[in-house]
């Protein structure tokens, strides 16, 4: 049985989520900030699953530092709908995003450092 890659289930649950939650912006009419968010939030995802089959540790790293610059733009966006009192907030996607921004953080350290 494969081990389960942490990362990968995570980006993925959080992709869903972000999709759900993107739907709830179009319906409040928000389709720029919905489709902004939408872009970046999967492409975290994408970017993490395209890194599991890397052709070597530089691509690993390169795939893995653009997931990286995604968090920080869905972070961007979340934040925008946190504080403006027109948008819809979903106080859950912050705490995911931290937490996934924080295994890709260790794993580009770590992955630097072998």
């Amino acid at each position: 049985m494969e081990k389960e890659n942490i990362i990968v289930s995570k980006t993925i649950d959080f992709s869903l989520d972000i999709i759900s939650f993107c739907e709830t912006l179009e319906q409040s009419r928000k389709f720029v900030i919905a489709n902004q968010l939408l872009k970046s939030g999967t492409s975290i995802g994408a970017n993490v699953h395209e890194a599991q089959n890397a052709e070597s540790r530089a691509d690993f790293i390169h795939k893995i530092k653009i997931a990286a610059k995604e968090i920080e733009e869905t972070k961007y966006w979340l934040v925008l709908c946190e504080k403006s009192p027109n948008y819809p907030f979903e106080p859950t996607l912050k705490s995911k995003i931290n937490e996934i921004g924080l295994i890709v953080y260790k794993i580009i350290s770590s992955s630097k450092s072998r």
